[in-house]
């Protein structure tokens, strides 16, 4: 890969996140037209509009750079690739087809099969995140942008954890016991990653499930903001695995490393 000034190309798409956003909302409060994929999941108009909006500016940006998306088949059997995008245009579709608020525009950069830059907009919130580099993740909201390896966050003895699901299975509850866990909250989106990098929680857990693009651009953002993202025996995340599919996470924010 020739050098890239990653630090422009995210800044690059950040109105074309706020636009998605907007535009993601427009579409659901005319009315969602849903489709069932052959996995069982949903996806609406919604998904694909944002998806194509995020992709053509992706592509603008970054024409030698593929693009893996949730929502489309392109490059999903190549087993080579070290550097590629990875896009979910809607995580949460669930929370977004049913007026909830937890949904996120996703977009992680990879480069090397590791991610150097990541963007993740939840537009019914009004939170918008993105980072390119080490010390330099930070979060728009009410018209200010605050880094946040310098915002102030506050520790506590009582660890805050985040969860998928209400049902703490034995193998993740070990872990909590480990750690100090005395608080967990129900999160389903990439959203859990960004309110680990805030330190608003402490951190989440969750055995192997889901695939590369619902973590990609949450992992580079809480990195970059000090935190860590390991398996269950602490090894790295690396993207690019034959299936595309997660392994075991444990995320950290800074504040318990």
């Amino acid at each position: 890969m020739k050098n890239i000034d990653i630090k422009k190309i995210t800044e690059d798409l950040i109105d074309t996140f706020l636009r998605a956003g907007e535009i993601s909302l427009e579409l659901r409060e005319k009315g969602l037209k849903k489709i069932i994929k052959p996995d069982n999941t949903p996806v609406s108009n919604g998904d694909l509009e944002v998806n194509k909006i995020i992709s053509e500016r992706i592509n603008y940006l970054t024409p030698h750079i593929p693009i893996i998306s949730e929502e489309t088949s392109d490059n999903k059997d190549n087993l080579n690739l070290k550097d590629f995008w990875l896009v979910d245009p809607i995580d949460g579709t669930y929370d977004y087809i049913n007026n909830l608020e937890e949904f996120t525009i996703n977009a992680g950069l990879i480069i090397n099969n590791k991610p150097v830059a990541g963007l993740i907009n939840a537009p019914a919130k009004k939170r918008m995140f993105y980072s390119y580099e080490k010390g330099s993740a930070f979060e728009i909201s009410k018209g200010k942008t605050i880094n946040l390896n310098i915002a102030v966050t506050k520790k506590s003895k009582d660890l805050k954890f985040i969860s998928y699901s209400n049902k703490i299975k034995p193998e993740i509850q070990k872990i909590y016991d480990q750690l100090g866990v005395k608080e967990n909250t129900r999160m389903k989106s990439s959203l859990k990653f960004c309110v680990v990098a805030t330190g608003e929680y402490d951190g989440y857990v969750a055995e192997p499930r889901a695939y590369e693009w619902d973590i990609a651009a949450g992992h580079a953002i809480l990195e970059h903001s000090g935190g860590t993202v390991t398996d269950f025996e602490g090894k790295k995340i690396f993207y690019g695995k034959k299936d595309l599919k997660n392994p075991s996470l444990i995320l950290k924010n800074r504040n318990i490393l």
